[in-house]
């Protein structure tokens, strides 16, 4: 990963994605760098996701409650303003 250069990112400019799930729809913003995939991702309600994701994430719950499961079972439940990192 090369070094990422001071910026501001204005989110609001930044196109949101449509993606389905297995069930409901999640909304991705997304910045990509060298060796860096940044976005901010929006969840409707019963969002249940089509794969399990194979890289490791660090996930900051901005609004809401986020729950996720994870392939060994295990859930994980975010509140605004926590994080995992997995």
């Amino acid at each position: 990963m090369t070094l990422i250069p001071f910026q501001t990112i204005d989110w609001e400019k930044i196109a949101k994605i449509e993606h389905l799930g297995e069930t409901g729809t999640s909304y991705w913003q997304t910045l990509q760098f060298d060796g860096l995939r940044m976005r901010i991702v929006e969840y409707t309600a019963g969002y249940l996701a089509d794969h399990w994701c194979q890289k490791g994430h660090i996930v900051h719950c901005l609004e809401g409650e986020f729950i996720s499961e994870l392939e060994n079972g295990e859930v994980v439940s975010l509140s605004k303003g926590m994080t995992y990192i997995v």
